[in-house]
């Protein structure tokens, strides 16, 4: 027979007991009511007939804290805070130490790579070492074009374009538009037209350099097709945003230039290209105008060089309004898109040629016709504003200012 049978109290019972620190001893004399903690162990002694009660850990926590003062609270958690602090330091030390580990300085990479024949270079050194080896008379002409598609990459970035003009290497890149080989010229304004692109500094530079005329010259005698793409790449990304450079351009008779360019037989790409360049120049100075007289944020130097580039009376004197017109016949969706942009922003110039214009009467009734249809093929999708819509929406203002 057990000696004693243990129970589990889930609640406090009342009980006859006495409670003891650590252990509650009932015996049948004290009968008094007392509660007995939440899941307590008590069990029944059958030798003695007494039943006993154990005090749980919590008790025993709070118990062992009896006779404590506040100061020797405080400093216990004091050490418990100082001994958190210490861990976190510990693990901190130990990311540090295995970021060093990932991470080496450069000087002992480069210790490394010098043990192994290999060489780290900067942005800038390998700039340099390009220019030279396009520049070098003993280089090779593929040799020289493969350093220029090389150096278009490095160049895309503000700070390195910047960094050529340093060590005279945009010079360098200027004068290869002056090469006899087609494709020099070509690789040469590949990397100007990444250079210059948003880099006031560097198309400042390029412009006191002659490249503005030596662009022209490429676009205006023959050359590869392939060869002035690139050139138009280029004097676009000079001309952008630089008044300057415009100002210069129409001096420099840049508009018969394109004029010429466009007319040219199989040049339709290059074509849609020098409208969308003209679209950006006209409204970057009606945009530049407009700003300054809402927000006065524009330079008043800017806004000044900007009022001197007559464009709109040099488009109109050069038969802009005739040839923007015709093109509005090519068949590609983009190439109209772009064409009715113009055709839009030079209305107020060219109204009374339009008017005039028997042919483009009947090619913006006919893409009328041809956009009703797509666009109700669009709302058929469930497209309510749609590619084609916004076509539409073009030809019938235009329609509509010409009545």
């Amino acid at each position: 027979m057990p000696k004693s049978i243990a129970l589990i109290y889930p609640y406090p019972q009342l009980l006859g007991c006495q409670l003891l620190q650590g252990l509650a001893i009932i015996g049948p004399e004290a009968l008094q009511g007392q509660a007995v903690p939440a899941g307590s162990h008590v069990r029944l002694n059958l030798q003695t007939g007494e039943r006993e009660a154990k005090l749980q850990s919590e008790d025993k926590f709070r118990n062992n804290l009896k006779g404590k003062s506040f100061k020797d609270l405080k400093s216990t958690l004091a050490k418990f805070k100082e001994g958190a602090e210490v861990e976190s330091s510990k693990k901190d030390k130990a990311r540090q130490a295995e970021v060093k580990r990932l991470f080496r300085p450069i000087e002992e990479l480069k210790k490394d790579f010098n043990e192994l024949n290999v060489v780290i270079e900067t942005d800038m050194q390998i700039m340099v070492r390009l220019i030279n080896k396009f520049n070098s008379s003993s280089s090779s002409l593929e040799e020289k074009i493969a350093a220029l598609f090389d150096l278009e990459y490095y160049v895309h970035q503000m700070d390195n374009a910047q960094d050529l003009l340093s060590f005279g290497g945009l010079q360098v890149v200027i004068n290869g538009l002056n090469s006899t080989e087609p494709l020099v010229k070509e690789y040469a304004a590949f990397v100007l037209g990444a250079a210059f692109s948003s880099n006031p500094k560097v198309q400042v530079e390029a412009v006191e350099a002659g490249a503005l005329q030596k662009l022209l010259v490429i676009l205006a005698t023959e050359q590869p097709f392939t060869a002035k793409k690139k050139v138009l790449f280029a004097l676009c990304s000079l001309l952008r945003h630089f008044p300057y450079a415009q100002r210069q351009f129409l001096k420099l008779g840049g508009l018969q230039v394109l004029r010429s360019l466009v007319q040219e037989k199989g040049a339709e790409v290059l074509a849609v290209r020098v409208v969308t360049l003209l679209y950006d120049l006209v409204t970057e100075k009606m945009f530049a105008e407009e700003e300054a007289e809402l927000t006065q944020q524009t330079s008043p130097e800017k806004l000044q060089q900007y009022r001197q580039v007559h464009l709109l009376p040099g488009l109109r004197e050069q038969g802009w309004c005739e040839i923007t017109a015709h093109l509005l016949a090519l068949p590609e969706h983009d190439a109209r898109e772009k064409v009715l942009q113009t055709l839009g922003v030079l209305l107020a110039t060219c109204r009374d040629h339009y008017r005039q214009d028997p042919q483009l009467s009947r090619t913006l009734a006919s893409l009328q016709v041809e956009y009703q249809a797509l666009a109700s093929l669009e709302l058929q999708d469930g497209e309510d504003e749609g590619y084609f819509r916004e076509l539409l929406g073009s030809v019938n203002s235009l329609l509509k200012e010409l009545r």
